[in-house]
């Protein structure tokens, strides 16, 4: 039996489709562990990372920070987190998000920083404030970049979110974990191929958003 084969035989039964195991609740679970645990490095990553490459300051800790970030193992901070306090929601997010935070802040900063000086310097002499230099001019230059960071803290989520799994939650993680426990690699197959589709996805959400929120100015320039 060819991986194809698998792929069929899991979206054609139509038991995948329904209950609280089908296709669509397993989704929307791995969408809501995705948005939220974006969400969350969003909250922490996109703000220091503007207020720090706003002022040219920190670039190195920043580097060390998510260097250090990076090289915490996802599922060791989860069985760890979980050894320590049980089961639940929390010790899924705080993997997630340590590993959205690193491109999310690094790619900030850097996209912040390789705003032209000539429209930033000119703002300055006609009076704007720093918060107006921030976010009327350097932000929409910057716009690209930092896009393109939160993508790939977007990625890193929907790929990793299958952990939840491991401890006793949903999302798409379910159809791996047990389909390995129960030799039914039709359905992990089929799980593998719903993170691989949700991941594409989110590239196409992030293509689109970049079309609509840069100015086609930003676009062309760069």
């Amino acid at each position: 039996m060819n991986l194809f084969h698998f792929i069929d035989a899991f979206f054609s039964d139509n038991a995948h489709w329904h209950g609280y195991d089908g296709i669509p609740t397993r989704l929307a679970e791995h969408l809501g562990y995705t948005l939220e645990a974006l969400g969350l490095a969003v909250l922490i990553g996109l703000p220091v990372g503007l207020v720090t490459g706003h002022y040219g300051r920190g670039g190195n800790a920043l580097s060390l920070i998510a260097t250090a970030w990076r090289a915490l193992p996802t599922f060791g901070l989860l069985v760890l987190l979980t050894l320590l306090y049980g089961f639940g929601l929390v010790n899924v997010m705080v993997p997630l998000v340590v590993l959205a935070v690193p491109p999310i802040l690094v790619t900030t900063y850097e996209a912040m920083r390789s705003v032209d000086p000539s429209p930033v310097d000119a703002a300055r002499g006609m009076g704007m404030s720093e918060a107006g230099v921030l976010f009327q001019v350097e932000l929409p230059a910057a716009l690209p970049l930092v896009l393109s960071g939160i993508r790939s803290g977007a990625i890193q989520i929907v790929s990793t979110a299958t952990i939840a799994a491991y401890v006793g939650l949903g999302g798409l993680g379910r159809f791996i974990i047990d389909g390995l426990y129960q030799r039914d690699y039709e359905k992990v197959v089929g799980g593998a191929t719903l993170v691989a589709g949700m991941a594409l996805t989110t590239l196409a959400v992030f293509w689109a958003a970049g079309r609509v929120a840069v100015s086609p100015g930003v676009r062309r320039s760069g």
